[in-house]
């Protein structure tokens, strides 16, 4: 026989449905008191974590960060130049500045200068571009002679900041300068166009981004470059290493533009180019113009200085086609030119490029004594490529068709800091 099961009097449920219910609340009360007590045993670290990636802007200039890599990027955003590179406490651009006011006063060749619209040297005080010949006005001033050198925007201060941003990926900063809006730019460089830049640090990486577009109605040559000087810590220029993975070296002429002719770079280098002692130089300086760059399957380049542990390389994209390796002798970089060639009276100094607050570099420069540095160049063509263009010794300048664009990436990477 089937018995009923017994109904509580106040209520509709089995006892034993009740007695259920009971115990499940009672469970889930012990297990939200043993959750509250799990929250306040957590360790702050895991509560609060720091974000991988920050940017910090602080008046006009803007601080990439990247915490797991203990890596920051600081940027001057009027001249839109990033003049620190600051890994694990070491800086690994060599600088001639010893504050923020001075990179605003004369940030010149300090930092990740951009050479434009020429990079380096050319031959005469003119251009070649379409088959037309400019001349430069040497009386406008930001163009001197007899061999103009390294174009006329590394103290460009009109660039505007598009953005500053991080995210999971990476931490960024964008800006732009309109070329085209600038008479004393346009003056010596008639092709209206557009330079959009972007330093992106991701992974401990920095990547340097340029994008030219265009707005003139003929073809416009593209001859820029970079001039970042780096140095190691843990060493002197006489222990360091290179390896420059190119095949030609150009010979150049008196005034350091090439000739024509080209060697191998291991002759150069007297061997291998990707084992290059830097103490086969220790009495003479290196200012040298590489191509045909070994490259991987992705189309990139390398070249890197090494140290004891310390290394920097340059990774070049495929439409950087020419890098140049730079290095004077320990010490000579700091020599005043013999007194002849002093000029009668110092020439007066030109305006900051921006007034901003106080700033304390990230890495102070008199930290470090003075190692020496090596200058890879990342450069579109070759020294004097555009007039060398013309004269049918160089195929491989580059140009922008109107209206369109150009766009490529260097990257730079620090390792055993």
């Amino acid at each position: 026989m089937q018995c009923e099961p017994f109904i509580d009097a106040a209520s509709t449920r089995p006892r034993s449905s009740l007695r259920t219910i009971y115990e499940n609340d009672k469970m889930k009360n012990i297990g939200l008191v043993a959750a509250a007590f799990a929250v306040l045993a957590v360790p702050d670290s895991l509560v609060a974590a720091p974000e991988h990636y920050t940017v910090r802007t602080m008046g006009d200039v803007v601080q990439l960060r990247d915490a797991n890599a203990d890596a920051t990027v600081s940027v001057l955003t009027p001249v839109n130049n990033a003049y620190e590179i600051v890994v694990k406490g070491k800086n690994i651009l060599r600088m001639n500045i010893k504050s923020v006011d001075d990179m605003r006063a004369r940030p010149g060749l300090n930092g990740v200068p951009l050479l434009a619209p020429f990079a380096n040297r050319l031959d005469e005080t003119a251009f070649y571009a379409n088959g037309q010949k400019y001349n430069f006005d040497m009386e406008f001033g930001n163009v001197r002679g007899p061999i103009p050198i390294h174009g006329y925007l590394s103290r460009a201060s009109a660039w505007k900041m598009v953005e500053a941003k991080a995210d999971a990926s990476g931490a960024w900063v964008t800006s732009k300068l309109d070329f085209y809006r600038i008479p004393s730019y346009m003056q010596q460089f008639p092709f209206a166009h557009t330079l959009t830049m972007t330093y992106r640090l991701v992974g401990g990486v920095l990547e340097v981004r340029t994008r030219i577009d265009n707005l003139s109605n003929e073809p416009m040559p593209v001859a820029i470059g970079f001039h970042p000087y780096f140095q190691l810590t843990d060493s002197v220029r006489n222990d360091w290493t290179l390896n420059v993975g190119a095949k030609t070296h150009w010979l150049l002429a008196p005034n350091k533009t090439p000739t024509g002719e080209t060697e191998p770079a291991a002759a150069f280098f007297g061997g291998d180019p990707h084992k290059v002692p830097l103490q086969r130089f220790a009495t003479r300086p290196i200012d040298e113009v590489f191509s045909d760059l070994e490259r991987d399957a992705q189309g990139n380049a390398r070249v890197t200085m090494t140290g004891k542990e310390q290394s920097v390389t340059v990774r070049l994209g495929p439409k950087f086609k020419t890098v140049l390796v730079y290095s004077t002798v320990p010490g000579a970089q700091n020599q005043s030119p013999p007194a002849a060639a002093q000029p009668a009276a110092a020439a007066p100094s030109p305006p900051p490029v921006s007034i901003g607050p106080a700033i304390p570099l990230t890495a102070p420069e008199d930290a470090v004594p003075l190692r020496g540095f090596v200058a890879f160049e990342p450069m579109v063509g070759i020294t004097n490529s555009m007039n060398l263009a013309q004269r049918g010794t160089y195929k491989e300048l580059q140009s922008v068709e109107p209206g369109g664009s150009w766009e490529e990436s260097f990257w730079i990477e620090a390792a055993g800091y």
